[in-house]
């Protein structure tokens, strides 16, 4: 296992965990960033246990259950996807950043898993 990919999928792992666990709490930040975004309340808790399912199986995957890592790595992929698309389809950029770098955080995540596991 790299040393750049062991970083980065711990990095993910925090950060997403982070993120699942401020959703769940419900903190000021995450209900005015979804409503300015125009993502329904209703739909916190479930897009906040994609993130949590996402950090878990990247943890599972440092643990030895490698196919499960590359599948949530590529889960938290498309999640941001997602996440960058509803930005720029409210047109609210000013905070676009944050997306974005879990974007390419996650997507580099993915290519280095990837790369280790052939």
């Amino acid at each position: 296992m790299s040393t750049a990919y062991l970083t980065l999928a711990i990095v993910m792992i925090v950060l997403n965990a982070g993120i699942a666990a401020a959703d769940f709490a419900r903190v000021p930040f995450v209900l005015k960033n979804s409503a300015e975004v125009d993502v329904p309340q209703s739909w916190i808790p479930p897009l906040a246990s994609l993130k949590a399912a996402g950090a878990a199986g990247l943890l599972l995957g440092l643990l030895g259950v490698p196919y499960i890592g590359t599948a949530a790595a590529a889960g938290l992929v498309l999640f941001y996807v997602g996440a960058v698309l509803t930005h720029v389809r409210a047109r609210v950029f000013y905070n676009i950043a944050f997306p974005g770098g879990l974007l390419a955080l996650a997507v580099a995540t993915f290519v280095l898993d990837l790369a280790q596991t052939r």
